[in-house]
């Protein structure tokens, strides 16, 4: 009986051993289903991302190809315009010529029609010598002579395929974030990170993750092969969470660790020297952080600091607006990393200008998702009327025309003498009075009622400008080379 109990307890153990093989291999399966789970989101994301940038490369191009219609438009109807005036002239002699030439048939004087018949005949020659060969031909014709080639993209899209990772080698190692180099400014945060020293996998490139700084749940922010990354527009007085990830054709490495982040708050430091002037009236106002470099508006302030608007409604909003204000407003400036290649740069990047004719655009470095935001820009130059165009914009507006001409941007443009709103080029609330040299435009963004006001010198220009504003925006301006302004 013993050597049989022997031999049963031999076999239990080995069947247990394989019971907990069992047991581990369920849940590297369980641990499958959740991996897949997630790259399968990471990779709907990704090729959302791809794709959502092929439409709007396509948008823009048609945007492009738009506009050659549209002046091909004009030219056509301005070639056919001026003939049409020219022909009817012309007529308009031939016909009175005529008239007076059939009077003067009738003459029953002789001696009389012998004196002019000569010069009238040299004269109705003349006149039919002008509409000779061509003169009744249309110097233009109707057809477009544009013909749109769209069999090629069309071919591309549909071989737009998926292509086989092969597994050549082993995912990266997780990237190591540089402490040293990781900081905030304003509503800005900058990230670095490195491969770990000893690693030898080829790494394809990285991804950069951020929470919503309230919590919540991690979003891609950026896709590259740089190791260093600088994310605009965040929450103001708020704690991100930062991770970063490598990838290669084999896959995606873990996570690094995770990075906290404080973005720029109040702080009851000493004073420090602003980085350009600020008026009087408002230095006192002014508690700088030698860190974040932010503004703190005491909760006495009385209101009237920025400017007083004659509308006594709007007035008592802008008080209690300010009234309540009690967070951090950055200082900013203008960004050339941004900008159109022809607006030109001075005074710290506090002015610009162009040297094009046609409408350039630049934006501010900081961008606005919540809070109140005035800003003023001082007209130092302003030469043969032209029509400036102010407000916000989104990071990725059109730079080569007047601000408000895309669904990118929401702006007013203004000459001497008037001016307009204007937003995905749809034009309104013309407004009497503009601006010359030395005029001050106020810009006023205010994010708790999601709307943008103007002013001239002071004065509101027109009604709320715009209304139900939600998202990131950024400062904007665009100008040509007969303008300058300071902000």
């Amino acid at each position: 009986l013993f050597p049989l109990q022997s031999q049963l307890s031999q076999a239990l153990n080995g069947l247990s051993d394989r019971a907990k093989e069992a047991k581990e291999f369920l849940v590297q399966l369980r641990n499958m289903v959740q991996q897949i789970q997630e790259n399968s989101v990471e990779f709907e994301a990704c090729l959302v991302a791809q794709c959502d940038a092929l439409i709007d490369a396509l948008n823009r191009r048609k945007a492009q190809l738009l506009s050659r219609v549209n002046k091909e438009h004009e030219h056509k109807l301005k070639v056919v315009r001026d003939q049409i005036s020219h022909c009817t002239v012309k007529l308009r002699q031939t016909t009175g010529l005529m008239e007076y030439c059939l009077e003067v048939i009738k003459e029953n004087d002789p001696s009389g029609f012998l004196q002019i018949s000569d010069a009238l005949i040299r004269r109705v020659h003349m006149t039919e010598d002008q509409w000779g060969k061509g003169t009744l031909t249309p110097r233009m014709t109707t057809d477009f002579d544009l013909n749109l080639d769209n069999a090629p993209l069309l071919q591309s899209i549909h071989q737009l395929d998926f292509v086989q990772m092969k597994v050549s080698s082993p995912v990266p190692a997780p990237p190591i974030l540089q402490l040293e180099e990781c900081c905030t400014h304003n509503n800005s945060a900058t990230l670095s990170w490195k491969q770990p020293p000893l690693s030898t996998v080829q790494v394809e490139g990285y991804i950069l993750e951020l929470d919503d700084g309230n919590g919540g749940q991690f979003r891609e922010v950026y896709v590259g092969k740089e190791t260093m990354c600088t994310v605009d527009g965040l929450h103001f007085n708020s704690t991100y969470s930062a991770r970063v990830k490598a990838f290669n054709k084999s896959g995606v490495s873990p996570y690094s660790k995770t990075l906290v982040l404080q973005t720029s708050e109040d702080t009851q430091s000493e004073e420090q020297t602003l980085p350009f002037p600020v008026p009087l009236e408002r230095s006192q106002l002014r508690r700088m952080s030698p860190f974040s470099s932010t503004l703190n508006l005491q909760p006495s302030f009385s209101g009237r600091s920025y400017f007083e608007l004659r509308s006594s409604a709007h007035q008592l909003s802008l008080h209690s607006s300010l009234q309540s204000l009690n967070s951090a407003v950055a200082w900013f400036s203008f960004d050339p990393s941004s900008a159109h290649a022809d607006i030109i740069f001075s005074n710290d990047n506090l002015t610009v200008t162009c040297n094009s004719y046609d409408d350039r655009v630049v934006l501010g470095k900081t961008g606005f998702s919540k809070g109140l935001h005035y800003w003023e820009l001082s007209i130092d130059r302003y030469d043969n009327h032209p029509d400036p165009a102010f407000g916000v914009a989104r990071i990725d507006v059109l730079k080569d025309a007047m601000l408000g001409k895309d669904d990118k941007a929401w702006a007013m443009y203004v000459d001497n003498n008037r001016s307009w709103f204007m937003h995905n080029n749809s034009h309104t609330n013309r407004t009497e009075g503009g601006i010359t040299k030395g005029a001050t435009v106020g810009v006023l963004l205010d994010l708790t009622r999601r709307t943008l006001t103007f002013s001239i010198n002071e004065d509101q220009q027109g009604p709320v400008a715009f209304e139900n504003l939600e998202g990131l925006f950024f400062p904007a301006v665009s100008l040509n080379r007969n303008v300058q302004v300071r902000l």
